[in-house]
């Protein structure tokens, strides 16, 4: 069971690594217009609003009919259920972003130089117009860097975010796709047990906290409720000087399929006049199963 989450820059021949990459493991690449079409049905817009919005050419009408935050969470629940699927390669998306603490996911970033990017752009439009190509580049990668540190408060041209970072200026294409190929060669990387229950759980985490923000407002919870998930059994934490977070919150995380036990380590605190009283200490209670 692999899976690899790419990132890449316009121009950079990202999706000819890509390409020869899932040819040579026999994997099945995930393009944007998939991840797009399922997210926009859950948002209640168009794809093409979807797609214009991520790449920055939304216009202002169309970035008002977003929302933000559910745009974040349902591309997050997205991307996690295709990964789950196995033998994938995800193209963008945040996916590498998404899934970087997850040791069994490879998370490749392909990038190179200006220069290069305008040449290669240059060529496939047609175009001689370098500016031009340029400006529209340096358009494309403000829009990718904005949504990226909205939704996961990263940058991505951090390299610590991914296992290997690829520069086609540098490197031919050939050589990339050896060296991705022979990464997914190495033991770490070949536990799919491991890797299909790390995903699950990181999805199981994601469809709750979806769950939790719908339904339960900043009024009871405002700091949150913080969400881990093991093995599909759930941890809730957090504090609140609301009586009502602890029990609401656990009866939502209840109705998520998926979820088969539920340990609630959410704190009611009093609040300053004392009219209400602690209901739980920070061991929380003992789990309990759902049916």
């Amino acid at each position: 069971m692999t899976v690899i989450a790419m990132t890449r820059q316009l121009g950079c021949l990202g999706t000819d690594v890509a390409n020869g990459i899932a040819d040579r493991l026999g994997l099945k690449i995930i393009h944007s217009e998939i991840v797009a079409n399922h997210v926009a049905g859950r948002l209640g817009v168009e794809e093409g609003t979807v797609l214009r919005y991520v790449d920055g050419s939304a216009s202002l009408f169309e970035r008002w009919s977003i929302n933000k935050r559910k745009l974040s969470r349902y591309t997050t629940e997205e991307i996690l259920s295709i990964a789950q699927q196995g033998n994938v390669l995800i193209r963008g998306w945040g996916a590498a972003t998404l899934l970087r603490d997850m040791p069994h996911v490879i998370s490749v970033r392909v990038c190179a130089s200006m220069n290069f990017r305008v040449r290669v752009m240059m060529e496939r439009l047609s175009s001689k117009d370098a500016g031009a190509v340029r400006q529209e580049l340096e358009r494309f990668d403000a829009a990718s860097a904005r949504t990226l540190r909205a939704s996961f408060n990263v940058e991505q041209e951090d390299a610590l975010l991914y296992h290997i970072v690829l520069n086609t200026d540098r490197l031919p294409v050939e050589a990339c796709v050896n060296a991705v190929c022979q990464l997914a060669e190495h033991p770490l990387f070949r536990d799919p047990a491991m890797t299909h229950t790390e995903l699950a759980d990181k999805l199981l985490e994601a469809k709750v906290n979806s769950a939790l923000t719908e339904e339960i407002g900043i009024g009871i919870a405002p700091t949150g409720v913080t969400v881990s998930a093991v093995n599909g059994r759930i941890t809730l934490a957090g504090v609140s000087s609301s009586g009502a977070l602890r029990e609401r919150a656990e009866m939502v995380a209840h109705r998520v399929a998926g979820v088969c036990q539920i340990d609630n380590r959410i704190v009611s605190v009093p609040t300053r006049g004392g009219g209400f009283c602690a209901e739980a200490s920070q061991r929380g209670t003992p789990s309990r199963q759902t049916r």
